[in-house]
């Protein structure tokens, strides 16, 4: 029943003889995951005819490895991976921003390719493509950007970040308090992460930061260490 009304409710495409207005470089993305990583790519759906319309998102390709995942969200709202095909209603003008597809790496590195197609209901003629292909990796190999008798800590990664990135560390003392903020280019703090002595592995989300240029700065015991760069790019 709730996947019934899921569908009922959800998604779509464009508008007018499917005037999708996208940018050609949202139509074929190349991205990269790590194993044990989840992406969220978005898929910008707009009406851009003066009258309401049903439109159709459909997955047409995207076999999954035996350990990956891949299934669509609208917000926070998932539907099972079985579900490869929607429709929706969009009014005049209107855009639906939060759908997404979702896509888990699994636990080997493979490289996966994606295929979306867009149309109005009714109108297979009209179809509009989106390529995805994503790189899955081993978590790879990266030279400290820091070290001392405290702590041992990596670069973030990816860089630029899409969804989410990842800075690994070692803290080598129990009684050392660190942590990573992150500000933007104003010096206004945008998020605080403490690292604990038990993980090695920070993750930092960043889909409350709009797209742009943001630093992150690693505090021990308070008192700030180091400064890098990080760009966030939707």
């Amino acid at each position: 029943m709730l996947k019934q009304l899921l569908l009922l409710g959800f998604f779509v495409f464009l508008g007018g003889e499917i005037c999708a207005q996208v940018e050609a470089s949202d139509l074929h993305d190349n991205l990269q995951a790590t194993i044990n990583q989840t992406l969220r790519i978005p898929l910008r759906i707009k009406n851009t005819s003066d009258k309401p319309q049903f439109y159709v998102i459909r997955k047409t390709k995207g076999e999954m490895g035996d350990t990956q995942k891949g299934y669509f969200c609208l917000g926070n709202k998932c539907l099972d991976p079985t579900i490869e095909e929607f429709s929706k209603r969009l009014e005049p003008g209107e855009t639906l921003f939060e759908l997404y597809y979702t896509f888990e790496s699994g636990i080997q590195a493979t490289q996966t390719a994606l295929k979306f197609e867009y149309f109005p209901k009714g109108n297979t003629q009209s179809v509009q493509e989106k390529n995805v292909t994503v790189v899955v990796e081993e978590r790879p190999t990266r030279t400290y950007i820091f070290q001392s008798k405290e702590i041992t800590m990596h670069d973030i990664y990816p860089n630029p970040i899409q969804y989410q990135a990842f800075i690994d560390y070692k803290l080598h003392s129990e009684s050392v308090k660190a942590k990573i903020i992150i500000h933007n280019i104003l010096g206004k703090n945008m998020g605080e992460y403490e690292l604990n002595t038990a993980e090695n592995r920070l993750k930092i989300e960043v889909d409350d930061l709009l797209p742009g240029v943001y630093f992150y700065t690693l505090y021990l015991d308070n008192n700030g260490i180091l400064t890098r760069k990080m760009m966030v790019r939707k």
